[in-house]
């Protein structure tokens, strides 16, 4: 059966770095369905909409998690941290805590920055907040792309640099067979 892969970009900007780099993986594999996850219209997340039930675009957006085999989040990182539009996704996926649509969901992180760190803080962060919410965060791998302006045709909106692209085809290869061999664990709480 086709995997299917939800992708999330943490930037709201159209020609964003990230959107472009998470566009280069719908190009590598053509056995995989993605699907776009957006999160631009989702309100700030505040209990008292959740309370009145979730507004529509929560809804959907919860339901376009639940409905992928795994996700990639490939993110910026602003001010040595995660963009807080990522992070308020993040928050309204979180609820119901016990039963989250991210609860036991594989994730990749992917992060790019035309810095010279990658998005190091900015995935530790990240990778905190979805182990809290006992997401399987992809284990032990990390791909922080630097220098990404010199990386992307920016006429094209295209990412041009072939060792960034064997190693985000690398990364995606590892993902998709972690999803297959990711064990099953039950929920006891």
């Amino acid at each position: 059966m086709t995997k299917i892969i939800g992708l999330i970009c943490g930037s709201l900007r159209r020609d964003s770095y990230n959107r472009i780099i998470a566009q280069s993986l719908v190009e590598m594999d053509n056995s995989v369905e993605f699907r776009w996850i957006e999160i631009k219209d989702l309100p700030l997340f505040n209990e008292d909409l959740e309370m009145e039930g979730n507004p529509e675009t929560v809804t959907t957006f919860k339901s376009s998690i639940q409905e992928v085999d795994g996700i990639i989040i490939v993110s910026p990182e602003y001010n040595s941290g995660i963009p807080g539009v990522l992070k308020n996704a993040l928050d309204w996926a979180s609820r119901p805590a016990k039963s989250s649509v991210l609860n036991r969901k594989p994730v990749g992180l992917i992060g790019a920055t035309p810095g010279g760190l990658g998005t190091a803080f900015s995935q530790m962060q990240t990778r905190q907040i979805l182990e809290a919410m006992q997401a399987h965060v992809l284990p032990f791998q990390k791909v922080l792309i630097s220098q990404v302006h010199e990386k992307i045709d920016s006429n094209q909106n295209v990412l041009i640099d072939e060792k960034t692209k064997r190693y985000l085809q690398r990364y995606l290869q590892q993902f998709i067979d972690w999803i297959d061999h990711l064990p099953i664990l039950e929920n006891k709480s």
